[in-house]
């Protein structure tokens, strides 16, 4: 599929109400009349409609917004994904890169936010700030001393020690807290912090336990029955990573028995699709659970710094052709153009492909000013600057002549 896509001509789609700021450097670099802004998640369908209608080559999502295969087979004119979050476990990537599709995201930008949540939730569990607060909503006065703590000297355990579970922990030490991790890749220790060599010995040594893991079979209901029996009694669950990570039956068993005192939520197996739909839960009968609806990294700060480092990616994939930070394209940092043509070819990593590109420009006499390639195990990236100034060939018969190579996936032009 080739694309011409001047800045004049290209359409963007932004949902879900992504930040001020993203729309702001979108629209100075496309014209507002070239945006459409929707502040709700869309379904597969009506995503669809509105990707062909609109012949849209930049998406914007956060996290509600499913982009499936059959979205992505669907929109033959999109050039690339935004996802203005930490995640991209909604978009299709396999089905993205079959398609040419370049996904982006902002893998750290929230950090600090969700960082500081885990020690406000922290503090609140160990002093049952939920259960008082409700309690005094409610016109009952419950001062009390009882299960309530400092968090000095507590043990608290990072299962999965990433970004967000090392700055966690570096704010823990500074409390006075003794800081534990678990991960099942071998990571430097930032300060006093103590690397576990299972998941049991954490789980057994430490009062509160943070989970910060990814979406993956591997961390389904990581958190269960049994892994709960191994948890020290009394000890606190805190939960912003992802739903899926945290059997909800089996910790409404634990907070039910006290073998957990309480816990802090802020994803959950199923969340509601929008504000005007109802959250259901088992969790929401106990007292000393505390509920947010999946605002980890939702701080003005973190949304300011997610719509400018996407939207900036965006913009550079699709002038430039640059795939750096990409989650499913070879990446490349690809200077601006210099005034020439700028052809980029997307094909399956087989031998020969590139031959047969460089055969075709050459034979026209066509003279390459810069070429640039990176490969993964399946995906072939390269962009070509060219100048038809000693050729009688035009650009739609080269743009044609690539794609009808064998291996292409997508071929365009800027």
């Amino acid at each position: 599929m080739s694309q011409n896509n001047p800045n004049t001509d290209v359409q963007v789609l932004l949902l879900e109400g992504v930040s001020t700021e993203a729309i702001n450097i979108l629209e100075k670099e496309y014209g507002a009349e070239n945006i459409e802004y929707i502040k709700h998640a869309l379904t597969e369908d009506k995503l669809i409609a509105k990707l062909q209608e609109k012949s849209v080559q930049i998406l914007g999502i956060r996290s509600k917004t499913n982009v499936t295969k059959k979205v992505l087979d669907n929109a033959p004119n999109l050039v690339t994904i935004g996802c203005f979050c930490i995640g991209t476990n909604q978009v299709d990537i396999e089905a993205a890169k079959q398609n040419g599709v370049t996904v982006f995201n902002a893998p750290f930008s929230n950090t600090r936010s969700v960082a500081e949540l885990v020690i406000g939730a922290t503090i609140s569990l160990m002093r049952g700030l939920s259960a008082k607060n409700i309690d005094a909503h409610n016109g009952i006065w419950s001062k009390s001393a009882k299960n309530s703590y400092e968090i000095r000297g507590k043990k608290i355990g990072f299962v999965g020690y990433g970004n967000i579970g090392i700055q966690a922990g570096v704010m823990a030490n500074d409390l006075g807290m003794g800081v534990y991790y678990y991960d099942v890749e071998e990571k430097l220790r930032i300060g006093n912090a103590i690397s576990c060599k299972t998941l049991e010995e954490l789980l057994n040594t430490c009062d509160i336990i943070s989970l910060h893991v990814p979406d993956i079979p591997q961390t389904k209901n990581l958190i269960n029955k049994e892994t709960i029996a191994q948890m020290k009694d009394g000890s606190f669950l805190i939960n912003y990573a992802r739903g899926s990570v945290v059997d909800i039956d089996a910790l409404d068993e634990a907070l039910t028995s006290g073998k957990i005192c309480g816990a802090a939520l802020d994803v959950f197996p199923s969340e509601p699709a929008s504000n005007a739909e109802k959250f259901i839960s088992a969790m929401t009968k106990h007292k000393n659970v505390l509920l947010t609806p999946h605002i980890g990294g939702s701080t003005t700060e973190a949304q300011s710094d997610i719509g400018i480092n996407v939207s900036k990616k965006l913009i550079k994939n699709l002038q430039n052709g640059s795939t750096d930070g990409s989650v499913n394209m070879p990446t490349m940092n690809i200077p601006a153009r210099n005034g020439s043509i700028r052809i980029n070819h997307i094909h399956n990593n087989v031998p020969g492909i590139m031959r047969q590109i460089n055969r075709i420009i050459s034979k026209k006499n066509i003279n390459i000013e810069g070429q640039f390639l990176q490969t993964n195990s399946s995906i072939g990236y390269c962009v070509l600057d060219i100048n038809l100034e000693n050729s009688t060939t035009s650009l739609p018969e080269i743009i044609s002549e690539l794609e009808s190579i064998e291996g292409t996936i997508k071929v365009r032009n800027f």
